[in-house]
């Protein structure tokens, strides 16, 4: 369930690229350069999300955001180019910070819902993917009620994606 909701929710076409999406990429330069909107959506592979938490100190400003993204890319395609795609999604979600000391998806998953995670249920792995966001600001013990709407997104998402049902959709 997490994997799944992971990469309906972050990466739709993760299995169909090699570290870098030129089309979320496309899309994400046209709807932010020449119709101005602000909320475009993320251009970010999994990977190249991956290169971040490993590589990249943090950034202040958008100008030095933007010379940090080209040496994401590259590393992206080199991780891509040494690790299979199981293990990239591994590497992601054992290294993601959910906030509480819970840094990896086994932690998130024994603090938050006293389970593993493969016995949480779509609901649960949903949660823990939205947090992926932006845990401070979707942290379900402080912002319930957010917390649930953006596990609601991830879930249509998912059902977007074919990996859930209408019927788990709805439940």
């Amino acid at each position: 369930n997490v994997i799944n909701a992971l990469i309906a929710t972050e990466d739709s076409r993760f299995e169909d690229h090699s570290g870098i999406d030129l089309k979320a990429l496309g899309r994400v330069m046209v709807k932010t350069i020449f119709m101005g909107q602000k909320n475009a959506g993320g251009g970010s592979t999994i990977t190249q999300q991956l290169a971040k938490q490993l590589y990249s100190p943090s950034s202040e400003g958008l100008f030095q955001r933007a010379l940090q993204k080209p040496i994401e890319w590259m590393i992206a395609v080199k991780l891509e180019r040494f690790y299979s795609k199981d293990e990239i999604i591994k590497m992601y979600l054992n290294q993601f910070d959910f906030l509480y000391n819970a840094v990896g998806i086994k932690s998130a998953a024994h603090i938050y819902f006293g389970k593993e995670p493969k016995d949480l249920n779509i609901e649960e792995a949903a949660t823990l993917v939205g947090m992926v966001k932006n845990p401070a600001y979707y942290n379900p013990v402080r912002r319930n009620e957010r917390t649930r709407q953006r596990r609601n997104v991830v879930l249509a998402q998912m059902h977007k994606a074919g990996k859930i049902t209408e019927q788990e959709l709805d439940s």
